[in-house]
């Protein structure tokens, strides 16, 4: 009798160093025992220290490479991650409503960790209007949740108003604002997640001391899609994620590659000796 490989379909841009997009979802599947298929959004010319400059992939072969996969696997659920203009949000969002797609996991990525533009205005409105109201979870940091909100974000109580309007005025399902980037007085950084019909819940972690947070967005919204696909509820994928996410940046905290901001440490429960 065969057996089933676990899937994710990663929709993201392609990171010449590594640590983030495609790379890092195929790496975080790999950490999570799920099986990762990609379609590539846009090529980046990039490193630790910054973007510098991508072409988005052209529309035929976006979409081309979108029906191949959905042609032949259909997949258990989905990452989306960088979107570089609108006529690529239009041409995932047809694909996945074609095929019905569910456990939908959406990353606005807007801005880059470095602070590199990802998205034009045309993408961002395309994105909410179709791909929102897909999506099972998005998952914006700060400064994405202010954008969308269009309110200052700098305090976890900003934080639930952020994810609140964005349930309302996008219609998507639930939102997770990630609170890494927000100035802490003490060791752990709050995340709010937020449904539909539900209070928002505080998912605090440790924060750690390191500079090597490359892809960290990417990789944890990759992680969550992984949890969904293997059959977990939406707040466990998100806390469990969140733990494996924890452990990856602290397993990597004291690994030095590139000038700039280094990348997690992927793999560190599949090889202990390299913490």
């Amino acid at each position: 009798m065969s057996r089933k490989y676990t899937t994710i379909l990663s929709i993201a841009g392609s990171d010449s160093i590594g640590g983030a997009g495609i790379q890092a979802d195929i790496k975080t599947a790999c950490a999570q025992g799920v099986y990762a298929m990609t379609v590539i959004t846009a090529v980046t010319a990039q490193n630790t220290r910054g973007v510098l400059t991508y072409d988005a992939v052209r529309p035929e072969l976006l979409d081309a490479q979108l029906q191949a996969v959905l042609s032949d696997v259909r997949p258990d659920a989905v990452k989306i991650g960088m979107i570089p203009d609108g006529e690529s949000a239009r041409i995932i969002a047809a694909r996945l409503a074609l095929h019905k797609l569910k456990n939908i996991v959406l990353d606005p990525v807007m801005v880059s960790t470095s602070g590199s533009d990802l998205s034009s205005d045309d993408a961002v409105k395309a994105m909410t209007e179709l791909l929102f109201p897909m999506a099972s979870l998005v998952t914006p940091n700060v400064s994405e949740a202010s954008r969308l909100a269009g309110i200052k974000v700098d305090s976890t109580l900003q934080m639930m108003l952020a994810a609140m309007s964005i349930l309302d005025c996008f219609g998507a399902r639930a939102v997770l604002v990630k609170g890494g980037d927000l100035p802490s007085p003490g060791a752990e950084i709050t995340d709010i997640l937020s449904r539909k019909g539900a209070q928002p819940v505080q998912i605090t972690h440790a924060r750690v001391n390191t500079r090597n947070t490359h892809g960290t967005g990417c990789s944890l919204s990759s992680a969550i899609a992984c949890g969904l696909a293997l059959g977990e509820r939406l707040e466990t994928a998100v806390r469990r994620a969140t733990l494996w996410l924890s452990g990856a940046i602290d397993a990597g905290k004291d690994f030095s590659l590139g000038r700039g901001r280094g990348p997690v440490n992927h793999l560190y429960k599949n090889h202990p000796d390299q913490n």
